[in-house]
């Protein structure tokens, strides 16, 4: 068993056993329809033609530029290229941070048609991303119909719109909306620049098209809301809102809003990817936090809970919006831990009975598995006491839920004694700030004055790329990184007003709160991190002990240390990742996601890394493999264009590997 060394890990009850195991798995047997490639969310392809024998014959079938990086352009945000494309028809359709979308041949890589929405854009706006695109056919005329806009690309844009697209032609349906787009922003009340917009792709459940949204942190109380609305596929009419706040809350205008805002403020948005269950009739809907991330106080300020779905899983009907049922994974919070992995829906023998369950991994590295149709927890999750907040007017939750099968994937505290360094002198650095700060295990609140330990940070655990399930070994392959973060509240009149910005080690805006929070990773004098490596990992539990059957780091420091770029060696340090694996049924996980440019096949049994490919640029993405219809051949595919947050090699391309022949 491949692992690597930390802390003893607790061994964990033995479930009842799965011989009759049946995962939720795609309908098509080659292709890769959804972002999950199924509904709900599996990341998983039953093709084998690369395999654990093959894998090494593994090159570059073609590669594509969209010329959409900020490289390349000087009028536009920095960008994010983390697409991964559906596939329909033998072409591959996806989109850029830029707000265009594209279709390729499939054998080929050849252009068929572009899109381009022309956003716009506002100095103000952070880095833009887009990860994908969604796909729906017209079955009363069947998928091969012709006529125009039978089948169609649904794009969400930088400046929030919502776009509906001849998968044929590029062209925009004019029939959906106003000349093919519906104005997402339209309710939301005020918006500062590009303040809330689509980063995810939306939802397509039957005739609807679903979608969430992404809302800046950290900017202001009064943050536009996360409404979840489901549109007419056909005609871009609104079938249904949900706005997430307790049933019975006053209305937008009877809190002094104006007449055109229909939605609350300052509510939990969904930025990830939502999952479905046609035949429950179901859709599950990851909430972020609400407002602020870091300071709770303020929530109630209505007479009501603003965070009531915050940081939870929600069940809403497909045919109303109407919630089914809701778990929150965590209780106020005060970490900016959202729910940001795709929920991933899947069959279990649990107790002698099938149960259709939903399995959601978090920031915290704890995996919740629930029933999917009433939302309770498969196995105990108990609340357990946890600190509370030293800072005036602010609470804590008493208590947090902790899963107890699989137990916590992360460690939940860390010590002193943990402090790493390249010399003594690092080290010890390391440890004077862990042994100042405020540190009281994994839900440590903020402190005034004071910087407080983070562990796990902001990125996770597990974070949007969430897992792959692998249902021949029965396991669930997910990235894990290990970073601290360092955070401190201070009063805003304590910090010079050109210190307010909302960049990563300085201080968040904050507006209409009492204070303003910095947050930074914990480092040493040198720059280190001030834990030991691996500080990225990608591990494998197994459903059928909840056991941690490997874990391996993920990534070397190459291109973290350009002036060693010569050097012919580079230990696999592990470093955070951003993006998520995918599991086949050649026995093979494939993942990019680490801050190195490469993108990896490893062994799904034993975690051995089995081939790497380097890439043009940081692929912070998920990949995605079909079968061509054309061809027949096995290819395997992922966006390379970086991220600019996360300081990687900034690009364009779209890369298909294959076979050689």
């Amino acid at each position: 068993m491949a692992s690597i060394t930390r802390a003893p890990r607790v061994y964990l009850r033995l479930i009842v056993s799965l011989a009759f195991f049946t995962p939720m798995l795609p309908a098509q047997a080659a292709g890769w329809s959804f972002y999950g490639g199924d509904e709900g969310g599996s990341h998983y392809s039953p093709l084998q033609d690369i395999n654990r024998d093959t894998v090494g014959r593994l090159e570059v079938a073609w590669e594509y530029h969209t010329g959409d990086a900020s490289t390349l352009r000087d009028d536009v945000p920095p960008t994010t290229f983390q697409a991964t494309p559906v596939l329909w028809n033998n072409t591959l359709f996806f989109c850029s941070s830029l707000g265009r979308a594209f279709a390729v041949d499939a054998d080929s890589g050849q252009q068929r048609w572009v899109f381009d929405s022309r956003p716009r854009f506002h100095p103000d706006d952070g880095t833009t991303k887009c990860r994908g695109v969604a796909l729906w056919h017209d079955d009363t005329v069947g998928r091969r119909g012709q006529g125009e806009c039978n089948s169609r690309v649904l794009m969400g844009t930088p400046d929030g719109r919502l776009f509906a697209l001849d998968a044929l032609s590029g062209r925009a349906c004019k029939e959906f909306g106003e000349s093919g787009a519906v104005d997402l922003t339209r309710g939301l009340g005020e918006l500062r620049g590009n303040e809330a917009y689509m980063s995810s792709p939306p939802l397509v459940a039957g005739d609807l098209v679903i979608q969430g949204a992404a809302v800046r942190d950290n900017a202001r109380v009064d943050s536009p809301g996360g409404v979840i609305r489901a549109w007419d596929v056909r005609t871009g009419a609104l079938r249904w809102a949900f706005d997430p706040v307790p049933a019975g809350a006053p209305t937008p205008q009877a809190l002094g809003a104006p007449p055109e805002q229909l939605y609350h403020r300052g509510t939990p948005n969904a930025w990830g990817i939502l999952s479905s269950d046609t035949e429950l009739g179901l859709v599950f809907v990851p909430f972020g936090s609400p407002g602020l991330d870091f300071i709770g106080a303020h929530r109630t300020r209505h007479g009501f809970d603003d965070g009531y779905y915050a940081n939870s899983v929600v069940a809403l009907e497909l045919a109303s919006g109407k919630p089914r049922w809701s778990f929150q994974m965590v209780h106020h919070d005060l970490w900016d831990y959202d729910v940001a992995a795709q929920p991933v829906l899947i069959d279990l023998p649990i107790d002698g009975a099938m149960l259709p369950v939903l399995i959601q991994v978090t920031k915290m590295g704890h995996v919740f598995i629930l029933n999917r149709a009433t939302g309770t927890p498969a196995y105990p999750v108990e609340e357990r006491p946890v600190p509370r907040s030293d800072v005036p007017g602010e609470f804590a939750s008493p208590t947090q839920p902790f899963p107890t099968f699989p137990l916590p994937l992360h460690p939940e505290a860390l010590t002193p004694d943990d402090a790493w360094g390249l010399t003594f002198y690092d080290q010890q650095a390391c440890r004077d700030k862990i042994a100042a700060a405020a540190n009281e295990g994994i839900f440590t609140p903020p402190s005034l004055n004071r910087y407080s330990i983070q562990y796990p940070g902001v990125a996770g655990g597990q974070n949007w790329g969430g897992l792959a399930f692998d249902p021949i070994n029965r396991l669930l392959v997910m990235p894990q990184n290990y970073v601290v973060t360092y955070n401190q509240l201070k009063l805003r009149d304590a910090i010079p007003p050109e210190r307010l910005d909302s960049e990563l080690d300085s201080y968040s805006p904050n507006l209409g709160a009492p204070f303003v929070i910095r947050h930074e990773v914990l480092l040493s004098p040198w720059g280190m991190p001030c834990i030991a490596p691996p500080w990225g990992t990608l591990l494998a539990v197994s459903l059928d002990s909840g056991l941690v059957q490997w874990e391996v780091p993920l990534g070397s420091v190459r291109d973290m240390v350009p002036a060693l770029s010569w050097f012919p060696y580079f230990p696999d340090t592990g470093l955070p990742s951003a993006g998520g694996p995918i599991a086949t049924a050649g026995g093979l996980a494939f993942i990019g996601a680490s801050l190195d440019d490469y993108i990896r096949a490893f062994d799904i049994r034993d975690g051995k890394e089995v081939w790497r490919h380097r890439l043009p640029a940081g692929g912070q993405a998920t990949p995605m493999t079909y079968r061509s219809e054309r061809s027949g051949q096995q290819y395997v595919v992922i966006a390379a264009g970086g991220h600019a947050y996360m300081r990687t090699r900034i690009g364009d391309s779209l890369i298909a590997f294959r076979l050689a022949d």
